[in-house]
């Protein structure tokens, strides 16, 4: 091997060792990543300017920005309360209904507002109805992230996907193009949590209270820093019917091709600061660095892995194993590795990780890449079985009172139906 290959070998090794071990924050381990692979001379400093100024990253920063509008024009805490409200009188099937609303606003904003403001208000109408809190909490959490892999926009994870995708020489997807499987993935998975997930945390839950007694359950113990977590603002309908507005132009341009959603987004964001609708000091402080760094970082130690040659050596024996069982056991495969990945690291670097590969092993099967990429896509946010994979998780898990083991039980099984519906999907509404 070359000195480049072992220098970006040993740094992916480091990084994603420290992602797993947790002790350092994830967006400043991708950093130094990062800034070791440029002081090594593994990476030029031209493509780690190409990294930060992506298209993705550009994307995602203009959506923070549009997204934190709507939710200080208090939009996003009216509707939720709404909803809740009409269908309190309806039981626990209005409370899933709710929650499958909070899946579908998902797929256009970021979903860890949505559930920070959603989750106490589930815990207290299921408290005032006599119904386990636990039996909901968990469900919000994974439709929410379901919800988000039905859009290009509706995770970070898609809009990375993508933008590495078109470096490789793809063609781009459309806002709604993967739409149809992750609607049968989240069509899939909520039917389990309906039918099955919610009953195993609600038998759970009596059994505790059987044999504890019943305890009072409370947000304050929320992990994480509070600054970034939602507040029910007061309704401004100048604000959000402007903040609206401009989300679904920006929705609109990029979906029939008007503009490209980088451009279309960033036009969104300076837009609503000239209307006056967000200040120059709350649009920086909606960018949420802690994600675009972190973003950043990662496509640049992705890139190392590629320009080295790692990528084209692993996936070349990754291919001599799959080869002979053809493309839907490859995609299958493919799918299962990013989900468990994705259950120890952060869905960017899943993401920047497995890309290369999965354009490199269809193009070796000499069928469309695309299939493979979706895989990517709904697997790398997939992150079930346990509390830690996903910021959302980590919000009920505290809300909830969960045991870690509420998060395998569940998780797990929804992990694989998922896995089986998005192999069975992918292939027909995307031949190889």
């Amino acid at each position: 091997m070359e000195f480049n290959q072992i220098a970006a070998l040993v740094v992916l090794v480091a990084v994603v060792g420290v992602l797993i071990h947790g002790r350092i924050r994830s967006d400043v381990a991708a950093l130094a990543a990062a800034a070791a692979l440029l002081v090594m001379g593994v990476i030029r400093p031209v493509e780690v300017q190409a990294a930060f100024a992506s298209p993705a990253v550009i994307a995602l920063a203009c959506l923070f920005v549009i997204a934190y509008a709507i939710e200080l024009s208090g939009l996003l805490g009216l509707l939720i309360r709404q909803a809740t409200a009409l269908c309190a009188r309806l039981g626990a099937a209005g409370l899933w209904l709710v929650i499958v609303l909070c899946g579908g606003a998902s797929a256009f904003l970021n979903n860890t507002p949505i559930v920070v403001l959603a989750a106490p208000v589930v815990k207290d109408v299921a408290t005032s109805l006599k119904l386990s809190p636990k039996r909901f909490l968990i469900p919000l959490s994974y439709i929410t992230i379901m919800g988000g892999g039905c859009t290009l926009i509706g995770t970070s994870t898609n809009l990375l996907v993508n933008d590495m995708a078109r470096n490789a020489g793809q063609p781009v997807f459309g806002l709604f193009e993967i739409t149809p499987v992750g609607l049968v993935i989240a069509a899939v998975g909520g039917l389990y949590l309906f039918l099955i997930g919610g009953r195993l945390l609600a038998g759970r839950a009596d059994e505790e209270t059987a044999l504890h007694g019943p305890h009072e359950q409370t947000g304050d113990g929320l992990l994480g820093d509070a600054q970034l977590f939602a507040i029910d603002r007061p309704f401004d309908l100048r604000k959000a019917a402007i903040s609206l507005a401009v989300f679904v132009a920006v929705v609109a341009a990029a979906a029939l091709g008007i503009a490209p959603i980088a451009a279309a987004a960033f036009a969104g964001a300076v837009l609503l600061i000239l209307l006056r609708v967000i200040s120059p000091e709350e649009a920086y402080a909606g960018l949420r660095p802690e994600v675009l760094l972190l973003i950043a970082g990662m496509v640049v130690v992705g890139l190392s892995i590629e320009v080295t040659g790692l990528a084209a050596s692993g996936t070349a024996l990754l291919i001599d194993v799959i080869r002979p069982y053809g493309p839907l056991v490859a995609l299958a495969i493919l799918y299962g590795v990013t989900l468990f990945a994705t259950e120890f690291l952060s869905n960017a670097a899943v993401a920047v990780l497995i890309t290369p590969v999965a354009v490199a092993l269809a193009e070796s099967l000499g069928v469309d890449p695309r299939p493979f990429l979706i895989a990517v896509m709904m697997a790398a946010s997939a992150a079930f079985a346990t509390p830690f994979g996903y910021q959302t998780n980590v919000l009920v898990f505290e809300l909830g009172k969960y045991r870690y083991m509420d998060f395998v039980r569940v998780g797990v099984p929804l992990n694989l139906v998922t896995w089986v519906a998005g192999v069975i999907a992918i292939p027909i509404f995307f031949p190889f």
